[in-house]
């Protein structure tokens, strides 16, 4: 049974990985409930300007640039995809090994690896023009002309709905200072792209700070039209044997279940200060953790670790998540957003 991952190579399960694929094969991490012709639920949502059919989309780093996974999903099920993070200049990623489980998820340090953003726009790009999802371009640099240089590539190419900007990331300029774990230094990356941009901007943030809603209102006010909450953790795995770290890069970043509590309290708190809407990541495999997210204050949710369990997560949750409104009596299910009773 082997999974792929997000740089190509593929990964065979192991610790957390093996206890999920036991207890539900990689072909149906989770009993597939095949929605009934009339169920009445309504999938639709709003990411500002951004209408989708349904909340789910394939996070980015855990799908390729979807065309990857064409053979095996039916893309056409998905509210949106979003691609690898793409660069001004093609980067090769972090030294191997990559990836590493952990109890409850794993750890990751791709190193940010993409053929550039010349080559998705003439390669990649064309060819996911056909798929009736919502295309979003993950953007990323280490400086702020190299983030307004990407975008203003990708303003003269056809397909795309929106950006999304990985502020978590070292800016060369300001001693390598993460740019989201800064309110002064995103305002600052997050004006740029707004005016180097015509599509609605949505700004991925960085887990690693206080408090949130200051980078989260500091992006509100530069310009950002959503924010997409949270990144990775960064983490640390030990092979007491070697005493070596289980990563080439030494750390990498922490995903699944384990951080979901977590990051959906930041979704929480980051939608009590802004008015923008939120895409919420981190630990989603069922639909009820669907639900949880709207109900923190999320307008859609984004998949990616368990498109290592199961390739087909993203599109099977869809279905899945229409019967489980059905039960729940929700046939509107942005009317769950935000109605935590707390």
């Amino acid at each position: 049974m082997v999974s792929p991952c997000p740089d190509g190579v593929p990964t065979l399960p192991g610790r957390w990985l093996d206890r999920r694929a036991r207890l539900c094969p990689v072909s149906s991490p989770e009993p597939v409930r095949t929605p009934e012709p009339s169920t009445g639920v309504d999938l639709r949502v709003n990411v500002g300007t951004v209408r989708l059919k349904n909340p789910i989309i394939a996070a980015s780093g855990t799908f390729g640039y979807g065309l990857e996974f064409a053979h095996l999903v039916d893309l056409n099920r998905l509210g949106g995809i979003v691609v690898k993070g793409l660069s001004a200049q093609p980067m090769a990623g972090a030294a191997a090994p990559r990836m590493c489980e952990t109890a409850s998820g794993m750890v990751n340090a791709i190193g940010l690896q993409n053929i550039g953003v010349r080559a998705f726009v003439a390669e990649k790009l064309p060819q996911l023009r056909h798929f009736n999802a919502a295309i979003i371009a993950n953007v990323f640099g280490c400086t702020v002309s190299e983030y307004v240089e990407v975008i203003s590539i990708l303003e003269d190419a056809e397909g795309l709905t929106a950006y999304e900007l990985n502020i978590s990331c070292p800016n060369v300029e300001k001693g390598g200072a993460e740019y989201s774990t800064d309110p002064i230094l995103t305002a600052e990356v997050v004006a740029a792209a707004r005016s180097a941009s015509t599509r609605p901007l949505w700004v991925k943030l960085s887990p690693l700070i206080g408090r949130i809603g200051l980078t989260a209102k500091a992006s509100e006010e530069a310009g950002a039209d959503a924010l997409v909450i949270a990144n990775t953790y960064p983490s640390l795995c030990i092979d007491a044997h070697n005493r070596k770290s289980r990563l080439g890069s030494t750390t990498g970043g922490l995903s699944g279940p384990a951080i979901k509590p977590i990051t959906m309290r930041l979704v929480y708190e980051a939608s009590r200060v802004t008015k923008i809407p939120i895409v919420g990541l981190g630990g989603i495999e069922g639909p009820a953790d669907v639900a949880e997210y709207m109900l923190a204050g999320a307008s859609a949710v984004e998949v990616g670790t368990a498109h290592f369990v199961d390739p087909r997560a993203s599109e099977k949750l869809v279905g899945n998540l229409e019967m489980w409104c059905r039960d729940a009596n929700t046939f509107e299910i942005s009317k769950l957003r935000g109605s935590l009773e707390a």
